[in-house]
């Protein structure tokens, strides 16, 4: 009788706290935010906004011809003035991004160590007798971002540097006037000295080394350009390629270094060259490793890299589009901006949304 007086007195009070408790919380759900519609994929090009894009580029007078590929396949080629489809124009700067592309190969070849490897060990005959300890401080890569801090041999000091009768100890005797990797100094001699530098580190000229490594597996002709009273072929300018060429050097970054199922440039130097090291005073663009970048599209929405040349020579590549764009202009035209201002315009404002809208047209080969 007593176990059953304890048992009903421990359910009587087990029930009374099961009362006393507060019913439990019902956690009311938040609404999860409607998930981003995924982009849509498209293909080819818009047909109305790409014949705006030829008629935009026919009526601008320096425009010399115009490629526009959209994952690997032609939708448009015009030659409008200048050398035509099997010509050769100058690129100018462009070779700053080829010879960028020559150390990366050296690199992975083991030719070079690395982007912080310093240069001053390939420059000790010019740097005697100098003082300046920041100068045994750049490294190859200070020299591909233009961030040397060696005053630069570009614009004003151009003449005077390609007049002179030693190229490379005219540039390394330059003074400094920043440290190594400090701020943007676009300078053409730093790219010389990446010439010069790949010639000594690999045995053979800059001419030699990118046909082997880069012409040909590309299927690119490439003839010899200048070289300095020394015998360095200019690091930086005056390469001479023909559109369908540009095409595919830009086509071999936008696939990671690949060409035609080979790896042609390390997948790794493609990204690293792509990566903002640091940004020019003039313009606001981006500059990498040879490359610049900048926001493009009508409202910013992508990003193009691009390589570029004096007079309007552009290798625009736009990953996220598949699209690679070729533009050659007159190279030998006064300096001035409306020229390019108009290039960059029609890429943003015809091309780019060409293929954002695009049309499963039939691309023209």
């Amino acid at each position: 009788m007593a176990r059953r007086i304890v048992l009903l007195v421990s359910l009587l009070l087990s029930a009374c706290a099961a009362g006393d408790a507060p019913p439990p919380r019902t956690e009311r759900a938040e609404a999860a935010p409607p998930e981003a519609p995924a982009p849509v994929r498209t293909v080819g090009l818009d047909s109305a906004r790409l014949a705006s894009a030829v008629e935009r580029a026919a009526a601008l007078p320096r425009l010399h011809a115009l490629v526009v590929a959209r994952g690997g396949r032609v939708y448009a080629e015009r030659y409008f003035r200048g050398p035509g489809r099997e010509g050769r124009a100058n690129v100018k700067s462009v070779s700053k991004s080829i010879v960028s592309a020559l150390v990366g190969i050296a690199i992975h070849e083991g030719h070079l160590s690395g982007v912080d490897q310093p240069v001053a060990p390939f420059f000790e005959r010019h740097l005697r007798g100098d003082a300046d300890s920041l100068k045994r401080r750049i490294t190859v890569g200070n020299l591909l971002s233009m961030q040397a801090g060696l005053e630069p041999t570009s614009f004003s000091e151009y003449g005077a540097w390609v007049s002179s009768r030693d190229w490379v100890g005219y540039v390394v005797r330059r003074p400094m006037v920043d440290r190594p990797g400090g701020r943007m100094l676009y300078s053409t001699g730093s790219t010389h000295l990446l010439s010069a530098l790949l010639t000594r580190a690999t045995g053979m000229s800059t001419y030699a080394y990118a046909r082997s490594r880069l012409a040909r597996p590309l299927g690119i002709e490439l003839r010899p350009w200048t070289t300095d009273p020394q015998g360095i072929y200019f690091g930086g300018n005056e390469m001479r390629l023909t559109p369908r060429d540009m095409l595919r050097f830009g086509e071999l970054y936008r696939n990671g270094g690949v060409h035609e199922g080979k790896q042609v440039v390390p997948a790794e130097w493609v990204r690293d060259s792509w990566v903002q090291r640091t940004r020019s005073p003039y313009n606001g663009h981006g500059y990498g490793y040879g490359w610049w970048m900048r926001p493009a599209g009508e409202g910013g929405e992508h990003t193009v890299y691009f390589a570029w040349g004096y007079g309007g020579q552009f290798i625009f590549v736009v990953p996220e589009l598949e699209l690679t764009v070729v533009v050659t202009s007159e190279a030998e035209a006064p300096r001035e901006g409306g020229h390019l201002r108009a290039v960059h315009a029609l890429l943003d404002q015809e091309i780019i949304p060409a293929a954002v809208a695009g049309e499963a047209q039939r691309p023209r080969s």
